[in-house]
């Protein structure tokens, strides 16, 4: 069983952003910290550093747990840190559903990789110059490349 590693977790705040203030999200949810949902968040409502960092490891064990569930496939810690990710960012059922986890439990891991980069569109269908920068660090991360640091920034 793989948990989360540092440079994962690093990933994902950069993305996802800190925000300690409780804003709309582009599908019109209130959220705050990184990336957090839920009933408590909703206008007004401020966070500390702490608080969002929190929330976020807590947030973050729920797809943990999935990727450890549906991987059937030995993986490297930096391929386990993309998948994370990305189910983060996308959720669980579109990880369980998608040909990237067909590919990866294939064991075809490059194939797996040059999945990431079909998932940057928008519900519009229009591809979000963030979703495209952050699927490549993925697909980055997933293949081991030491350059990903130079490419998020």
């Amino acid at each position: 069983m793989h948990v989360y590693s540092q440079q994962g977790l690093e990933l994902t705040k950069r993305f996802e952003g800190l925000r300690r203030e409780a804003y709309k999200d582009a599908g019109g949810i209130w959220t705050i910290g990184y990336g957090h949902t839920g009933r408590e968040v909703h206008a007004g409502v401020e966070w500390t550093v702490e608080q969002a960092e929190e929330a976020l490891r807590s947030d973050i064990a729920g797809s943990v747990a999935f990727v450890n569930k549906v991987v059937r496939q030995p993986l490297q810690q930096c391929q386990f840190d993309a998948l994370v990710d990305f189910c983060f960012n996308c959720g669980a059922g579109n990880l369980e559903s998608s040909t990237l986890l067909r590919k990866v439990n294939a064991g075809d891991m490059q194939g797996a990789a040059d999945e990431f980069g079909l998932w940057v569109h928008d519900a519009d269908g229009e591809p979000l110059p963030g979703l495209i920068a952050r699927r490549k660090a993925e697909a980055q991360r997933f293949l081991g490349d030491p350059e990903i640091e130079e490419t998020v920034e």
